[in-house]
């Protein structure tokens, strides 16, 4: 009896676990959000991350001198070294300083003052690049990567929109001044205590809750029969 009843709570706990990971997934895929792990102290939006975090589209990370971060996301992952500022837009990254590096598939791009980097391919590509200078340096490590500078003055029409674009190629490493000067980090696209109430974390958060509290009831009765004839 007892035998059954530990393989019973087991079970239950399984159950419990799978809820938890395939709400949070469901909830990363849905609002563009990513997961974030965490060594040393780590900052989002101004606040500790614990060990595992979801970040969400207009999030600012930092690391200090003795972290280090990894975003996931789907396709793609960036390991962000210490020291480092940046601002996540769910398919771009804004490095205010430090440095970083993409393992893509899906064309994650960074923007570095105002040096953009974007994959050559819709393919596995692995690149670096950090700003701690005022220069913007880019390594390509696995396949070609785009380098592509925006002036600080308006261009004329009869200026090619892709003059300043170069390729990096692999093994290759290039570097850019920063035109602009500064980081580029931008705005959140949702203000603090605005925006639908369902894409806020907090009611993520309810929901997945109620998502829990709502499986615990069920598996915690077991076996037991809801009718009132067998109590």
């Amino acid at each position: 009896m007892l035998r059954g009843e530990a393989l019973c709570k087991a079970r239950n706990l399984v159950y419990l676990f799978l809820i938890a990971t395939v709400s949070v997934f469901m909830t990363a895929q849905d609002t563009g959000a990513a997961i974030v792990r965490s060594s040393g102290t780590v900052l989002i939006n101004k606040s500790p991350a614990s060990a595992t975090s979801t970040l969400f589209p207009g999030d600012r990370i930092e690391t200090e001198n003795n972290a280090i971060a990894r975003i996931e996301l789907a396709g793609s992952a960036a390991d962000i070294n210490p020291e480092t500022v940046l601002q996540y837009e769910s398919d771009e990254l804004f490095l205010d300083h430090g440095s970083l590096s993409v393992n893509t598939a899906r064309g994650l791009k960074v923007h570095a003052g105002c040096v953009t980097v974007t994959p050559v391919q819709l393919m596995p590509t692995h690149y670096e690049v950090s700003d701690v200078d005022g220069r913007v340096h880019v390594s390509a490590l696995k396949d070609d990567v785009y380098i592509e500078s925006r002036s600080s003055k308006t261009q004329t029409a009869k200026q090619s929109t892709h003059s300043d674009r170069d390729i990096v190629r692999e093994g290759q490493q290039k570097s850019r001044d920063e035109k602009c000067g500064g980081g580029i980090l931008r705005q959140s696209r949702v203000p603090d205590g605005s925006g639908p109430i369902m894409s806020s974390p907090y009611a993520i958060g309810t929901a997945a809750g109620v998502v829990l509290g709502v499986g615990c009831w069920a598996l915690c009765r077991g076996d037991d029969p809801i009718s009132p004839d067998h109590p």
